[in-house]
């Protein structure tokens, strides 16, 4: 018939032919997980992109040039929750732990970031973000040497000697916890989410422009990257604070008065300029005191209060 279409023969389906499938299917980007925001589920649909968009919750509809794929190494509370709000707010999220793909909690892949093997965790990837113990960065020397340098590695580390790693005596004579770090990983790094409790983080983000919104301090020397790491701070519900290089980021280590203490932007800058070195060391150090007589099952303000009653 004119116009018809000639009908299109039917491939055999040859063993080379079903190889070159399976291999395609094996090398396939994984589905996505549906957003878990309705609103901005629909908004895809209708390839809705504006970066302004948000849902009630605060999730924002990034475009495409604006998906950056993470990797979170580290699946405790800090990392497993960064997982979730980078995954929740659209970004390509993986996570490694050093204990296996099985080692991370179901709950941290509910908003559509995957458990990847440590091996293959850090090729492909925009920006690595170590949510390990302080300290053993060295072990992944090997692993980032083939890391290429525009990637930004973003250090969430608190040294506490004696209570969650072996006194180390470089950074006990001074020298800067993340510069200590990138020196141990052979590569730069970003000072982020350190300064805020894992619960403040999980419970308080919130929209950008909503009164009374946390703050929390970056610090790095790429200016470029310090700009990365401030957005996904914002991504998770913070308010970014440009803390300047990394030999200043000993301003937000434990227990300085930026340190766990539930910040305002406006309030933030004097509580980083207020740092005093011994004494914040020795606030630290003295936490296993300070913790127990808050009694059984402390709340966050609690711990909160107390951070900041002992700059008082």
């Amino acid at each position: 018939m004119p116009g018809s279409r000639a009908p299109v023969p039917r491939r055999s389906r040859s063993t080379g032919s079903a190889r070159s499938s399976r291999a395609a299917t094996a090398n396939r980007t994984p589905r996505r997980k549906p957003h878990p925001c309705p609103a901005l589920r629909n908004a895809r649909r209708h390839h809705h992109t504006a970066v302004t968009s948000r849902c009630p919750q605060g999730h924002r509809n990034l475009s495409r040039e604006q998906i950056m794929k993470i990797t979170v190494i580290g699946a405790g509370a800090i990392g497993g929750n960064l997982a979730v709000k980078l995954s929740a707010a659209g970004h390509d999220v993986q996570v490694a732990d050093a204990r296996g793909p099985e080692a991370v909690r179901a709950e941290v892949l509910e908003s559509g970031a995957r458990a990847v093997e440590l091996a293959d965790a850090v090729q492909g990837r925009d920006v690595i973000v170590l949510s390990i113990p302080f300290g053993v960065a060295g072990q992944l020397a090997d692993l980032f040497a083939s890391v290429p340098a525009e990637t930004v590695v973003i250090d969430t580390s608190n040294y506490y000697p004696g209570m969650l790693s072996e006194p180390i005596e470089a950074v006990d004579n001074g020298q800067v916890e993340s510069v200590y770090t990138a020196e141990l990983l052979g590569r730069p790094v970003v000072k982020a989410w350190n300064a805020a409790l894992a619960e403040t983080q999980r419970t308080k983000g919130v929209p950008a422009g909503t009164p009374g919104r946390l703050a929390i301090p970056v610090a790095g020397d790429s200016e470029e990257a310090r700009k990365v790491a401030m957005s996904l701070v914002d991504d998770t519900g913070f308010d970014p604070y440009d803390a300047g290089t990394l030999a200043d980021s000993w301003r937000q280590q434990p227990n300085s008065p930026a340190y766990c203490t539930e910040l305002t932007l406006d309030e933030l800058p004097a509580a980083l300029a207020a740092a005093d070195r011994a004494k914040d060391a020795a606030i630290r150090d003295s936490l296993p005191e300070r913790f127990a007589a808050l009694g059984a099952d402390p709340t966050v303000d609690d711990v909160v209060e107390m951070n900041r009653a002992a700059h008082r």
